[in-house]
């Protein structure tokens, strides 16, 4: 958990973002929202402000209702004309790719926020704040407690399993080369709040390539797949050199068919990505 006074600097810099003029005039008549991230996005709808999205990304693929909205490029490339000529009122962004779109957008004295979240709590922060820019912060609260509750749900489950009975784990971000999450990442914390260890957990940086020969030392007993492909999971990996050794593949539990916007993408759906996982790896 954060300590009160970051949670207060996190606050505050995100209402930083917009200026007081543009909040004032934002009362007075419906706010025309723009989501360059799927993650801000999903946000928006959850707080009930489909009529208020103007404009989305070529990503931006949930809900369903998001990919009817007027689209304004792609993740990496917005296109800042497009931009301009829907009259914005708020833009919401997010960090590290972005950054050189936030830094023209902001040029063009157009009212830009970054929700750039790295933990759960800072999740929470994030949607609090877009719900107060927004005039919705009756539908965060409720929104951030439901969350609370289903992680709450899954923690009561797993904080009982002793340490030496906890399913080792290897999440597998992409195959060519080989990636996965470390320490920093929500789904390092997601596989933690589900009971789990992350074989991956010691690693000094978020996402971060990783050898083969790791995952075979440290003998995972499930394998998640962070991406989707028609070919079989336990297929993708078994014809590795020396992977049938590892427990998960010799016991077939090497999976794909978790959503990976469900762990990766930092939005209201992290809660289902945690029970999604959790059930994987202590079924029933």
């Amino acid at each position: 958990m954060m300590k009160k006074a970051s949670l207060f600097v996190s606050l505050l810099l995100l209402f930083l973002c917009i200026s007081p003029k543009s909040l004032i005039s934002s009362e007075v008549k419906k706010l025309r929202i723009i989501s360059l991230a799927p993650s801000t996005t999903e946000i928006l709808f959850s707080l009930s402000l489909d009529d208020e999205i103007v404009g989305v990304t070529t990503f931006c693929n949930y809900p369903s209702q998001a990919l009817n909205k007027e689209k304004v490029g792609t993740f990496s490339q917005p296109d800042i004309e497009k931009i301009l000529s829907l009259k914005p009122d708020i833009i919401f962004a997010t960090g590290l790719e972005q950054a050189i779109s936030v830094e023209k957008l902001k040029a063009l004295k157009l009212n830009v926020c970054v929700s750039d979240p790295s933990n759960i709590e800072e999740l929470f922060i994030s949607i609090e704040a877009i719900g107060r820019l927004t005039h919705r912060e009756k539908e965060a609260g409720v929104l951030i407690n439901q969350m609370k509750a289903k992680i709450e749900q899954i923690v009561n489950k797993t904080k009982l399993i002793p340490q030496e009975q906890r399913q080792k784990v290897f999440v597998e971000i992409w195959h060519d080369p080989l990636m996965t999450a470390g320490k920093g990442s929500f789904v390092d914390e997601l596989i933690s709040l589900a009971g789990a260890i992350n074989i991956s957990q010691d690693i000094p940086r978020a996402y971060s390539y990783f050898s083969p020969e790791q995952v075979i030392a440290r003998n995972p007993d499930c394998i998640i797949l962070g991406y989707m492909s028609q070919e079989k999971p336990l297929d993708i990996v078994s014809n590795r050199l020396g992977w049938k050794e590892i427990k998960a593949v010799k016991n077939k539990r090497v999976y794909n068919d978790i959503n990976p916007d469900l762990f990766l993408r930092p939005g209201p759906r992290l809660v289902e990505g945690l029970e999604r996982i959790h059930n994987r790896l202590y079924p029933k």
